[in-house]
């Protein structure tokens, strides 16, 4: 299952970019994440029916949908500036938003940073990274430097994201919670679809019927299976490994953007990219060392992760 999950996110860049060359990102964005309401209404309708929804769900998941559809709107417009290998690898500074913004909000999690493999977990980040887009061999000009600013911005977002679905809808149950943040993100994409996209974003019915199959199996694989899968792995797995797993996405990314897009890394970038993996491991151990030795407590597990 987190083998699968990581095929299919590592599918969703690449997908972006491909799509890049036939439709704005404000129709990929408004079909993509509509098709994705749709796939997830039926767990609400389920749940509406058996009065199982958890009390106050959609107040809840305000303010994560705002997180989300801001982080996803710059995870959607980085591909048309920049290269998918190159976006992923800038998005790897997210574990470092994520896990600060852990320590910053919740104490629990403050023991962590003080520990030397997170410290070294995140100098490696943040060096590995700084060089994967310094080594750029198509150089920093505007249109890289737009698109590593909107994939470093959108792992912000999303780390914001995934912060706020602790913070507000802790002790929900982790797919009825997205299934709530993907109506309200749904929602607030096809709108801005609607406004911000050539003919209200009806340029994909002219995409071709093979070329809308491909957009619509985005949605399907990045929102609908790959959530549920990940999930699922979540707990036969746990969070730590299910996590290190999908880490490895910038390099699944990478090498097949090569014969797609003529995407090339010099050897000099594949040593950072790997370094900032490499970081990112370090970061996950710390913290998963750390929560062996504490008492445990239920809680959400939403990973911020990409569409």
């Amino acid at each position: 299952m987190v083998l699968l999950t990581l095929a299919g996110w590592s599918s969703i860049p690449l997908f972006l970019k491909h799509f890049s060359h036939l439709i704005d990102a404000w129709t990929a964005n408004g079909w993509r994440y509509g098709v994705s309401a749709l796939l997830w209404l039926p767990v609400l309708v389920l749940g509406q029916s058996r009065r199982t929804l958890p009390p106050g769900l959609w107040r809840a998941a305000i303010v994560p949908s705002l997180f989300n559809v801001a982080a996803q709107i710059g995870f959607a417009l980085a591909p048309y500036y920049v290269d998918p290998g190159l976006m992923t690898f800038s998005m790897r500074l997210q574990i470092v938003f994520v896990m600060g913004g852990a320590a910053m909000f919740f104490p629990a999690e403050r023991r962590v940073i003080r520990t030397r493999g997170f410290i070294l977990g995140i100098a490696l980040v943040i060096v590995g990274t700084a060089g994967t887009i310094y080594f750029n061999p198509k150089g920093l000009g505007t249109g890289t430097t737009t698109g590593v600013a909107l994939s470093i911005g959108a792992g912000l977002l999303y780390a914001g994201y995934a912060l706020a679905v602790r913070m507000f809808m802790f002790g929900m149950p982790p797919l009825v919670a997205f299934a709530a943040i993907s109506q309200y993100t749904a929602v607030s994409l096809v709108a801005l679809m609607l406004v911000m996209a050539p003919n209200f974003g009806a340029d994909a019915l002219h995409i071709g019927g093979e070329q809308f199959f491909w957009l619509v199996l985005s949605a399907v694989i990045g929102i609908g299976l790959g959530h549920t899968l990940y999930f699922a792995s979540i707990a036969r797995l746990g969070l730590a490994v299910s996590a290190g797993v999908v880490q490895l996405q910038p390099v699944i990314v990478a090498i097949v953007s090569i014969p797609l897009f003529g995407e090339s890394f010099s050897a000099g970038q594949w040593a950072c990219g790997l370094t900032a993996i490499a970081g990112a491991a370090c970061m996950l151990a710390a913290q998963g060392r750390l929560h062996k030795k504490m008492p445990k407590e239920p809680e959400i597990v939403m990973e911020a992760v990409e569409d």
